[in-house]
Parts: structure tokens; C-alpha cells; sequence
């Protein structure tokens, strides 16, 4: 079996749980993990094993790059990538944005015969998975996704980028119907001004829409638990028959699913024509190991 060689774009959270769910994948191997700073492999906890390097050129014969890196980073990166035939997964979770950078992608990997899979991460991702068959099962009717509580990685990314910021942790809390609070603690660098950190945090587009709350912390490491969870409820019409209910909930290591996802949709790249994708758009068999045989008379 030639096996699906990766590379690793970035090595935070999600970058390690890639590398372990890498290394329990029987039909992938690691070509290396790509830095902007090789110097800093050994604090990020790069395992002495891998290949580091500055760019996936310097890697030999990828088929997928992973990118571990925030969700403004993807586009510039994954362009760059498709335009030399290597396939793309990300977990890009910018949601009113997804289908106008899908669709840029797409011309970028039709172009140069490559796949590149967006927001391969639970929501966005497997979560609209089941949304859509939630939808197919009772096609009239009303979805409400619930998330947390818990650590909400791009929010957090987001907040550890404002100017002044030390260190910061976004926590959601559903409030219910699809609504939900975000609760950010931030530890701010000595000389930064709390307030002007607060307004950039709020005002930015991750956050504006929702109820925000920023709080100053001292110890940000304190307060870290990566779990997350989503309740999923549809309630509506199968045909003409009303009070259809269902409901999906799940609790998680966040960056641990993500990842998890992530490698599955690099599976599939290999196995889709030229183009960009979401999770919605790939066949569930694409994502899984094994022979199509033994998957269908398991799971049918």
C-alpha cells in the first residue's frame, strides 16, 4: 500500500494532535512539519524524529499539507500550495466567508490539478455534516447549534493577536437557540492598556455579532481546559408529518477532533477531482481507511 505522504504546516494545538492522528493512520506518513521559525521546533515540542523545515519545497514528495495555522492565514497559504499540484486540508472557521474563499480556491486547484478541502474541522465541518442530514430527514423546519461550553480555538488565536495581549483564552457559552456568550480572559502585557484591548477584541469579527465579555486575568495557564461540545436540535416536517425532533451532542478535546477531522479530509483530497471542497460536498467513505468492501458491510 503506497501510503499518503503529509507534511505539517505550523505545530500549536492542532499541529500536534495532526501528528498523533498521523501516526495512528496506517495509510500516511509524515514528510515533515514546515515552521516560519525552524529555530523554535524544540520549544513548540517538535518531536526530534521529524524533518523541520521553512517551506514544504524543501520537503521531499508531498501529497497533502495540513495547515495548523489561524484562519487568515489559509487563504495566501493554500494558494501558494495548490499552485504547485499539492493538495490542501485546513479547518478555516470563518463562517459568512467560506463559500466566497472556496471559490477562489477552486479556480487556484482546478488550474494546477489539485484538491484543497476547507474547514475540514468539526463545526465548520463534520457538524454540517449532520446538519445537512438532519435538514434531509426533515426538510421543513428550524437547526439550532448550541456550542461549548468550552475553549473555542479561533477566538482564542484571535484575542492572542490583539496588540497588548500577552496571553488569552476565549470560553463559549451557549445561551441557547443557536446563541451563545464568549467569555475572554486576557492577561495583557504590562504596559498595555486593558480598555484599548478590550474595544479591539470586541469590535473584531469574531466577536461583534455575539455577547462578548472581557476579563482581565493574571494566570491564563490556570484557567486551560480544552474541551469543547456542540448540542445540535432540528425540529420539523418529514413530509407532511410535523414535531419531527432530533438532537446530536458531543464533548470533546477540541484541538484533538479537529485534527482528527483534519487527517480524514486529507485522505479524501486524494481520492476527489481538481478543485476545493467542503466536508458537506465529500462522500463519507472518501474520509475513512480501508477497503470500500469491508466499510460498507460494516457501517451499512
Amino acid at each position: 500500500m503506497k501510503k499518503i505522504k503529509t507534511a505539517i504546516i505550523g505545530y500549536g494545538n492542532i499541529g500536534k494532535g495532526v501528528y498523533e492522528a498521523i501516526l495512528a493512520s496506517p495509510d500516511m506518513e509524515i514528510a515533515g512539519v514546515v515552521l516560519r521559525d525552524v529555530t523554535t521546533a524544540k520549544i513548540k515540542g517538535v518531536p526530534e524524529c521529524l524533518k523541520v523545515a521553512h517551506k514544504v519545497a524543501d520537503l521531499r514528495n508531498v501529497d497533502v499539507a495540513l495547515l495548523c495555522i489561524p484562519s487568515r492565514s489559509v487563504e495566501n497559504t493554500a494558494t501558494e500550495l495548490l499552485s504547485h499540484g499539492i493538495h490542501t486540508v485546513d479547518s478555516y472557521d470563518i463562517h459568512n466567508d467560506i463559500y466566497d474563499v472556496q471559490k477562489r480556491l477552486r479556480v487556484v486547484g482546478k488550474a494546477h490539478n489539485a484538491v484543497s478541502i476547507i474547514s475540514a474541522g468539526w463545526d465548520p465541518g463534520t457538524d454540517s455534516m449532520i446538519r445537512g442530514i438532519l435538514e434531509a430527514a426533515a426538510p421543513k423546519g428550524l437547526t439550532y447549534t448550541n456550542f461549548g461550553p468550552g475553549m473555542s480555538m479561533g477566538h482564542t488565536v484571535v484575542a492572542k493577536s490583539k496588540a497588548g495581549v500577552k496571553n488569552a483564552l476565549s470560553v463559549t457559552i451557549p445561551t441557547g437557540t443557536g446563541l451563545h456568550r464568549r467569555m475572554v480572559y486576557v492577561e495583557p502585557q504590562l504596559s498595555a492598556d486593558f480598555k484599548d484591548i478590550s474595544t479591539a477584541i470586541k469590535s473584531d469579527p469574531y466577536f461583534e455579532n455575539d455577547d462578548t465579555h472581557v476579563i482581565l486575568s493574571s494566570d491564563i495557564e490556570m484557567l486551560q481546559d480544552k474541551g469543547h461540545g456542540v448540542n445540535l436540535i432540528r425540529k420539523g416536517v418529514s413530509g407532511t408529518t410535523d414535531n419531527q425532533i432530533f438532537e446530536f451532542n458531543m464533548k470533546i478535546n477540541n484541538p484533538a477532533l479537529t485534527a482528527q477531522i483534519m487527517v480524514c479530509a486529507a485522505r479524501a483530497a486524494t481520492r476527489q477531482q481538481a478543485g476545493c471542497y467542503t466536508l458537506l460536498e465529500i462522500p463519507i467513505i472518501d474520509m475513512l481507511s480501508g477497503e470500500r468492501e469491508g466499510i460498507i458491510r460494516r457501517l451499512v
